[in-house]
């Protein structure tokens, strides 16, 4: 029994570290986009990950500062570690006690601390980044190095000077070897360290330079892509492959230490060679940029862009566009607050807007040299002027509804003309509603007759009373992962946004989209721009450009949001023109209301009303 229930322990702990990854290769694999939907056996996803220029130019940026950083680190941590050593025993402790602060100090802290140093004395690009992991680097490579110094001490050192070795004869011949497992063991910590990092590589990049994982964070708002799934994949074998070929050598090592020595040292090269090289053969993969004269900086929503659009503005126009993107508008404002990129244009949504505007961030846009405004829909400029009073600040980008999506076969269409059915005793267990603060007590709010925009402590309060009776009914508070809940039909209703909707229509026909007749979140995300644009004439021709009929019809069949453009809805077949999941009727807009700032106090009393419902 004892027997048993240690395998079945080891067992557990196998089952949950590689089950993740068989489901990530399988994945990999599914010819649908959906991860609970099977379409088949295809192999268009690694077809794609080739092709995927963006996601390509990640991974070679990610492993040239990897190899570039660990390397660097490697060199500076074994050059402290010498001096280390020839310290007093108490200098020497105080030292190493300073250099693993570092270590178990939060990533996120280290990431900020250094953005606001380097941008004093550097523009953020590779450049910076690069300095930023060595920083984090060097105490991993120090922990690692410093011990093996210690256990050969310096009588080896010394007593090679005493046969008339030179200094640096004796520590390449004598003490090098004797460390180099410490020293490679610092290196490949510092390599996976920097390939993995995520919080100090965000915080001190620049626009236009991503690595994969400032890559997959910007895709959470509309969901991973296949493509990083057979990227990973691909990952995971190669380690596998390495892991594979060392365990061999270790087994031929035991039988032959001699030739052991040589092919050690042998694929010791080749990994180094390996390591420098990967990244450079890659590189060819990327697109080089040419020098242009002029430029302009857009800090915007991940995906909703097309690369093309952007490489045919730059042809027309001679103007190079510096794209960064962000997740969250929180992640945006922070950087924005940073003041350590200057910005031409954001892509805030509507309440992040208003608050831009109030803190005086923003500038009017000279409307006068955008021709193309007439293209934008009149009804869609209406609703922006409840956060951009006169429409002087923001131009719309995309825009859409928060709703309902549920089974028609679990429930009918007259129960989701009103957000009653989320609080339906019959309905327990099948209900998703939104992770999302404003989203969950705003439906509250409407429920109640209430704006929701409310800032009123006893309507908050009423709401999120009515939230806390609902919880029990409550299957999960979800995001993005509701659209795959309901194609897999494992709830029968849950909030959602309409372009996350009209997706997961596609891959079950008995889903439906609903906006209850209380009204809802009408969402707009906008252009705007910053105070202090250094390129505003360039800003505005990109402006100018994004609403002309034939880039904003390309761009909407890229993102597959809801256009503002009523060229391209004019432009659209019937089956899409007339869909209000793709584009809400005027009276679904005239019903609902785009989010506002709520201001210090407001943000602060939905903070703590959400922190009590979820306590719960």
């Amino acid at each position: 029994m004892k027997r048993f229930i240690k395998q079945f322990y080891v067992g557990l702990i196998f089952f949950f570290l590689y089950v993740p990854i068989a489901v990530l290769f399988v994945l990999s694999f599914n010819d649908s986009l959906s991860r609970v939907h099977w379409g088949g056996f295809t192999l268009k996803w690694y077809t794609e990950l080739v092709e995927n220029a963006p996601l390509m130019d990640a991974l070679v940026n990610t492993l040239l500062l990897a190899v570039a950083s660990a390397g660097i680190a490697t060199i500076l941590g074994l050059a402290a570690c010498i001096g280390m050593t020839a310290m007093k025993h108490s200098s020497r402790q105080v030292l190493t006690m300073i250099a693993q602060i570092p270590m178990l100090n939060a990533d996120v802290v280290t990431g900020i601390a250094l953005m606001l140093l380097l941008a004093r004395f550097m523009n953020l690009s590779f450049g910076s980044v690069l300095i930023a992991h060595i920083t984090f680097n060097l105490p991993y490579v120090i922990l690692n190095i410093l011990p093996k110094l210690k256990q050969i001490g310096t009588s080896t050192y010394e007593a090679a000077l005493d046969l008339g070795a030179s200094p640096a004869y004796a520590f390449f011949k004598i003490v090098l070897p004797e460390i180099f497992p410490g020293v490679l063991t610092g290196f490949l910590l510092a390599f996976t360290m920097s390939l993995d990092d995520f919080s100090v590589t965000y915080f001190t990049k620049g626009p236009g330079f991503e690595t994969l994982s400032t890559t997959i964070y910007g895709e959470l708002r509309k969901g991973i892509k296949p493509q990083m799934y057979a990227l990973s994949t691909l990952m995971f074998l190669v380690v596998l492959l390495i892991l594979f070929i060392i365990n061999r050598q270790s087994v031929k090592e035991e039988r032959k230490i001699k030739q052991q020595k040589k092919k050690h040292s042998l694929s010791r090269t080749a990994l180094c060679l390996m390591l420098f090289l990967l990244p450079v053969t890659l590189s060819g993969c990327g697109k080089q940029k040419e020098n242009y004269q002029n430029e302009i900086t857009v800090f915007n929503y991940s995906e909703y862009i097309d690369p093309e659009v952007l490489e045919i503005f730059e042809e027309e126009t001679g103007i190079h566009v510096n794209y960064e993107e962000f997740a969250t508008n929180e992640a945006m404002y922070a950087k924005l607050s940073s003041d350590a990129v200057s910005y031409d244009l954001l892509g805030p949504s509507d309440y992040m807007i208003e608050k831009l505007m109030k803190e005086g961030r923003l500038q009017k846009i000279d409307k006068s040299k955008i021709p193309n405004l007439k293209n934008l829909k009149k009804n869609c400029l209406e609703s922006c002027e409840s956060f951009d009073p006169g429409n002087e600040y923001a131009v719309p980008e995309f825009w859409g509804t928060l709703g309902l999506l549920y089974n028609t076969k679990m429930i009918s269409e007259t129960e989701v003309s009103s957000w009653d059915c989320l609080f339906d005793e019959k309905n327990k267990g099948n209900i998703i509603m939104s992770n999302d603060m404003r989203n969950s007590i705003g439906i509250a709010l409407k429920k109640l007759g209430y704006s929701i925009n409310s800032s009123n402590p006893k309507e908050i309060k009423e709401a999120t009373d009515l939230l806390i009776r609902q919880k029990p009914l409550v299957q999960a508070y979800l995001t993005d992962e509701t659209r795959d809940e309901l194609v897999a039909e494992n709830a029968a209703i849950g909030v959602i946004y309409s372009g996350e909707a009209y997706l997961a229509m596609e891959y079950n026909e008995d889903l439906a989209y609903s906006v209850p007749e209380e009204g809802s979140n009408v969402w707009f995300d906008c252009f705007v721009m910053p105070k202090d644009a250094p390129n505003k004439e360039g800003a505005l021709k990109f402006l100018n450009f994004m609403l002309r009929e034939d880039i904003a019809s390309m761009n909407f069949e890229y993102v597959y949001y809801t256009t503002p453009n009523q060229a391209v809805i004019d432009s659209q077949p019937d089956d899409i023109k007339y869909d209000d999941c793709i584009f809400p009727t005027d009276e679904m807009v005239s019903r609902g209301e785009p989010f506002t700032y709520l201001g210090a106090k407001g943000e602060k009393l939905y903070s703590e009303s959400w922190k009590r419902l979820k306590s719960r």
